[in-house]
């Protein structure tokens, strides 16, 4: 089963020879993972860039519930273990906070003693982080970021000061005029030496990458949030250089205070652990941004970019294009949330203490989106992380990318969005339903292989849909787990695999609940009379489910042809309502032959909540649900063929309007 980025991981280990390094590239584990000799059932992974590597250095992570005095035994017993064969253990690390462990330098054959101490989770070996941004001598002075009115005069609608944000980068000119009195340096400096014996520490290089951003969250003239008070822990050293064993522990030393925006301007390889602790801060509380990356490459090979939790950031350019750097630029796919510019910067220069300079890279994306992130805590002190991403993304700038240029797996699933400060004064204290779409990896080609999306801690899934380019599917449907609801799209017979995409919601009370027919081919309904039909799922094992999909054929209700299981998703929230929109195919005739299409698109002041297609005899290849529009496409035949959507809203107490029909 492949995992959402709404969800962990659920794969399994393939069986290997002793010794025996396997590579692999998923989201799940785009790193290498083995099984030591000896047997040793425990799993160790390390990042699939071998240049990243820091061999001989090794992360030894325990189960969650282990007590403190516990790692320190294990730390004793390793010791003890190894020397008594000659093989030395330096311990440089603890960790007692998201993570339990300990980083450690050993040999190989130490390693091999490790993975059979109790209480061991996984084993990581160690790896580098880096800056997201090109180097300063490559740089161009040109305009600011646009935006500014022609009075010249750029007044965001608060100032971002009830914020806090965490920058974890190298160091900051902290006398900078941009900056000077909004710039705490912290105490903290866990950084790898510099590579090369010629390495130049000038303290404007030292301190470029994070004045910079430092400027573009909060400067007085450059800044998104010219009040939030910024604070430095340095995890890079001046080459934009770090790892993730000192990542981890930089993190171990941030507050959980309200409105805390942690901006984390790196990446490195896929890394478990990184992860890990990014998902503990959004759990207490914190919003937590990260660049994307800079290799025009899936964001999902990377962390923290490919953490769910966390708000991910590419990057585009003065044109709302995606950002490009020679043979690298932006990166894309799922596991991105939103753009942000991105693109020859203004900001504040380490040059001195009144210079500017311009740079690029998704590092400054994502100190837009952190600048955004502390306006918005600044006007709604008391809303949740995952709020704080639902309304950067209802805001955004929609559909002005052209995502042509990237591979046809991922120009489904990058977010067309570029992200905008939200206007003046706007709170969700107007009980506004925002959704988003949350999409899957791509399932394998097997029959039966399953795709899997999760919504973010504090959603509600509203629909579950799957989405199979080539059109061979056998449907979806919504598992309801202790804390959680996974949507599971099934591959089709002949399918070349599927996404299963999850319409995850927030909305103040809002809940969500699905009810299955009791029988193949039996309606499903709602069965709470205060609860609306908010999407409908279809699962056959016996037909591949290319023209039967069960749809909204009543208020509350969901039809199914015979042999397919249907679900009803079911919502309640004060003042909450739906409606269904239904629209025939129309034909288009390309070069490639005819085929049908339509698109829906709820009211202003609606959300889409659900997208499927009814056939009575067409191939439906494609209802997609993309930002607030339901769009279908299906081969030409001679049956009717419609698209459905389902559109709800939450009507505010002041709206005096008749509800909808």
């Amino acid at each position: 089963m492949r995992e959402g980025r709404g969800g962990r991981a659920r794969s399994r280990v393939p069986q290997m020879q002793q010794g025996e390094v396997m590579q692999m590239r998923t989201p799940l584990s785009c790193c290498g993972a083995g099984i030591l000799q000896g047997g040793a059932r425990h799993l160790w992974t390390r990042v699939f860039q071998a240049a990243w590597r820091m061999p001989g250095q090794y992360l030894v992570i325990l189960q969650r519930d282990t007590h403190e005095s516990q790692v320190q035994r294990s730390i004793r017993r390793l010791r003890a273990r190894a020397a008594r064969r000659g093989q030395p253990v330096e311990l440089l690390q603890t960790f007692s906070g998201a993570l339990r462990g300990f980083l450690v330098k050993m040999s190989r054959e130490a390693l091999q003693l490790a993975v059979k101490l109790p209480h061991v989770h996984y084993i990581e070996e160690d790896s580098s982080i880096f800056a997201q941004s090109a180097p300063w001598n490559l740089q161009r002075l040109l305009r600011p970021y646009g935006g500014i009115p022609e009075n010249g005069t750029y007044k965001p609608p608060n100032d971002g000061g009830m914020a806090e944000v965490y920058l974890m980068d190298g160091s900051v000119q902290s006398t900078h005029r941009e900056v000077e009195g909004r710039v705490l340096i912290t105490d903290f400096n866990h950084v790898p030496e510099e590579d090369g014996v010629r390495v130049h520490r000038q303290v404007s290089q030292c301190d470029s990458h994070g004045t910079h951003l430092a400027g573009v969250v909060s400067g007085s003239d450059s800044g998104v949030a010219r009040g939030a008070a910024v604070n430095l822990v340095r995890v890079l050293n001046c080459q934009g250089k770090g790892t993730v064993s000192g990542a981890l522990a930089g993190k171990e030393l941030q507050p959980v205070t309200d409105a805390l925006v942690v901006l984390l301007p790196f990446i490195g390889g896929f890394s478990r652990s990184l992860n890990t602790a990014c998902r503990d801060l959004v759990s207490h509380g914190a919003v937590v941004i990260a660049a994307a990356g800079n290799h025009r490459d899936d964001a999902c090979l990377y962390s923290p970019a490919s953490e769910p939790e966390v708000i991910t950031v590419g990057a585009v350019n003065s044109a709302d294009q995606l950002m490009s750097q020679g043979a690298g630029g932006s990166n894309f796919g799922r596991c991105v949330d939103v753009f942000a510019p991105g693109d020859d910067i203004v900001s504040a220069s380490s040059d001195c203490s009144t210079c500017f300079t311009s740079r690029s890279g998704t590092s400054q994306a994502a100190a837009h989106a952190a600048g955004i992130a502390a306006v918005i805590l600044s006007s709604n002190q008391n809303v949740s992380p995952v709020q704080v991403l639902q309304m950067m993304l209802h805001h955004s700038i929609r559909n002005t990318i052209n995502l042509l240029p990237l591979p046809e797996t991922q120009r489904l699933n990058t977010p067309n969005l570029v992200a905008k400060l939200t206007p003046p004064c706007h709170s969700l204290a107007d009980q506004e339903l925002l959704c988003r779409s949350v999409w899957s990896e791509r399932s394998g080609r097997d029959r039966g292989d399953m795709a899997v999306s999760r919504c973010r801690q504090g959603e509600e899934m509203m629909s579950c849909s799957s989405v199979a380019p080539d059109g061979a599917r056998a449907g979806e449907a919504i598992t309801v787990n202790a804390d959680y609801m996974e949507c599971v799209a099934h591959n089709g017979p002949s399918g070349h695999g599927v996404y299963a995409v999850a319409r995850c919601c927030v909305a103040a009370g809002l809940r969500c609940q699905p009810y299955a027919g009791s029988e193949p081919g039996w309606v499903a309904q709602c069965v709470d009379s205060q609860q609306h039909l908010s999407g409908c799922t279809s699962h056959s094992t016996a037909e591949l489910l290319s023209d039967s999909r069960s749809h909204p054929g009543h208020r509350r209700h969901c039809l199914a042809r015979e042999i397919v299981t249907s679900q009803a998703v079911c919502c309640h929230a004060s003042s909450l309502e739906c409606h269904l929109v239904c629209r025939g195919l129309i034909p288009y005739l390309l070069l490639s032959g005819l085929f049908l299409q339509v698109e829906l698109s709820c009211l202003p002041g609606w959300t889409l909540t659900d997208c499927k297609a009814v056939s009575e005899g067409s191939i439906v290849v494609e209802p997609v649900a993309k930002d607030n529009s339901c769009l279908v496409r299906g081969a030409a035949g001679e049956n009717r063929t419609a698209g459905v959507a389902v559109c709800c809203r939450v009507t505010p107490q002041r709206d005096p309007e008749t509800k909808a029909n």
